[in-house]
């Protein structure tokens, strides 16, 4: 299990591939939702790839809005959901955060995957709200107030 940033366009071509399978096929948000212009290889945004036996298995992303790291995109492939890969996910992405100086993190969770971010640190910050007809949840963290 380890976690890469994304530098070239073959590795980010695997990350769309992994959220196609799993956001679109699977969960049923329209392609034309999934992709934006955050997309690319450029200084808005950084993209990460989770390996699990050498293999690409999920990615996620982090953007820059408002002061804050925007967690996006965090999928794993279903079968390699029960290996801790979400963790090494977040954790890579919140590192690309603190490189950049940015201290207070947020995400668009899904309702099912609160508990999870929960034991991440990570606090709920809305109600309920739907996003590609799945319902999710805001929710925040601050990185410098880590425990050593």
């Amino acid at each position: 299990m380890n976690s890469k940033r994304i530098t070239i366009d073959n590795d980010l071509k695997k990350a769309f591939h992994i959220r196609k399978e799993v956001f679109v096929e699977e969960q049923g948000v329209p392609l034309k939702d999934e992709f934006d212009e955050f997309d690319t290889l450029n200084e808005f945004s950084e993209h990460i790839l989770v390996y699990y036996n050498e293999q690409p298995v999920g990615t996620g992303r982090v953007r820059w809005v408002d002061g804050f790291g925007k967690l996006e995109r965090i999928c794993i492939l279903e079968p390699y959901r029960k290996f801790g890969l979400g963790k090494v996910i977040i954790k890579a992405l919140e590192v690309i955060a603190e490189e950049k100086r940015i201290s207070q993190v947020k995400l668009h969770g899904q309702t099912q995957a609160e508990g999870f971010y929960k034991k991440l640190g990570y606090q709920t910050s809305s109600s309920i709200f739907m996003e590609d007809g799945i319902p999710h949840i805001l929710m925040k963290k601050d990185l410098s107030t880590k425990k050593l």
